[in-house]
């Protein structure tokens, strides 16, 4: 993040910046829950990139900012109005929430960490966190059958007609959850 090491943050950039493009790849699914999944997860993606380079590279103007808070709330509430129909979206609103809260925080105290005094982790990133380490180790957990089922030959036809296509392959989009849950860890650790 951005008063953190150079090197980590341009891996989590990284990490964040492929994310969001596969994502994006996700998006030309024929079932449109996939491409409206897609689509939000590539914005965290992408976001979570742009707040992860190191400020000695580039240091954002004082409104960029309250610009994620806004784009990240806005994304809050599309998630909050999609999960009534579906609990998949609870995590899509935890984690936009995550981004504004991150951006608040960030846009609080710019080139520097944030201070918590003798307090020790202020209670809303604390939350966050037992949140996303809890995601990423249930996530890693189910990835392990999907990976082994994948690699043995399970799923799918090999003769090219009604083959999965990269953007519909369910163990590539966990893959790409886990890495994203990944990177938020890695971003509330630096808050």
């Amino acid at each position: 993040m951005h008063g953190g090491p150079a090197s980590p943050g341009w891996l989590l950039v990284a990490l964040c910046a492929a994310t969001g493009a596969y994502c994006l790849l996700r998006m030309r699914s024929p079932v449109e829950e996939q491409r409206r999944a897609a689509g939000g997860e590539a914005l965290m993606g992408f976001g979570m990139a742009a707040m992860a380079v190191p400020a000695a590279v580039f240091a954002p103007p004082s409104w960029a900012w309250p610009g994620y808070a806004a784009v990240f709330g806005a994304a809050a509430l599309r998630a909050l109005w999609a999960a009534r129909r579906s609990p998949h979206h609870v995590h899509h609103l935890l984690g936009t929430a995550a981004m504004v809260y991150m951006a608040l925080v960030m846009g609080a105290s710019p080139g520097h960490h944030h201070e918590h005094g003798t307090s020790g982790v202020p209670l809303v990133t604390g939350l966050l966190l037992l949140y996303f380490v809890g995601y990423v180790l249930l996530s890693g957990v189910r990835l392990v059958p999907v990976t082994a089922t994948a690699a043995g030959g399970g799923g799918g036809n090999r003769n090219g007609s009604g083959s999965v296509g990269w953007g519909d392959r369910p163990e590539l989009a966990r893959a790409c959850r886990l890495s994203m849950g990944i990177a938020m860890v890695a971003m509330l650790l630096t808050l």
